[in-house]
């Protein structure tokens, strides 16, 4: 494995690193030779959906404790840092980067409209058109804003699922790692 490449992981508030988005991207990272790093943050209010000020203190709860849990990474010794994140864990990779004046390629799971606002780097961008967490306009024009291309998934909600076909989202499943691969040995 090259020690010159880092994946870091930076999961929702409700979709941890083993849910299937992130599970595979990290192993497909993986295989293509990053070390990768997790950022399993927790203690999440409940009812955060819709709710501004409770998404903004969950952000700032996931800045703190993503500051503590990288602390120790030495960021200069990677040539290659590719940062997968998803949901909120969109903003905080963002954000993350920017405050650390770091290079990172992303995969950007399913981003909620505060996104945008922190300035995102090149990356590719995941989103269902039937995500309640996130308006198709205002992820249509944060991206292209930003100049990141945009997969948008008919029907699928914030985890890229439809609740009615559990085939139809392995089919999904699919076709988004398939991206994602490419992507990564980019």
């Amino acid at each position: 494995m090259s020690k010159n490449k880092l994946a870091v992981i930076f999961p929702g508030i409700g979709y941890h690193c083993d849910k299937p988005l992130l599970y595979h991207a990290k192993k497909i990272a993986a295989a293509y030779g990053y070390k990768v790093r997790e950022v399993p943050y927790t203690g999440f209010e409940s009812g955060v959906k819709g709710d501004p000020e409770k998404m903004h203190r969950s952000f700032m709860k996931a800045m703190e404790q993503t500051e503590k849990i990288l602390e120790d990474v030495q960021w200069e010794s990677f040539a290659d840092l590719l940062f997968i994140s998803k949901s909120i864990g969109t903003t905080v990779a963002a954000e993350y980067a920017r405050r650390h004046n770091l290079i990172t390629r992303n995969i950007y799971f399913t981003p909620v409209g505060a996104t945008f606002r922190f300035h995102p780097q090149t990356g590719i961008v995941f989103h269902g058109t039937a995500d309640p967490w996130a308006a198709d306009a205002e992820i249509e024009e944060g991206c292209r804003a930003c100049g990141l291309p945009l997969t948008n998934i008919p029907g699928t909600n914030h985890s890229l699922e439809t609740p009615e076909d559990p085939m139809h989202n392995l089919d999904v499943l699919l076709d988004v790692m398939k991206q994602v691969n490419d992507y990564v040995k980019a």
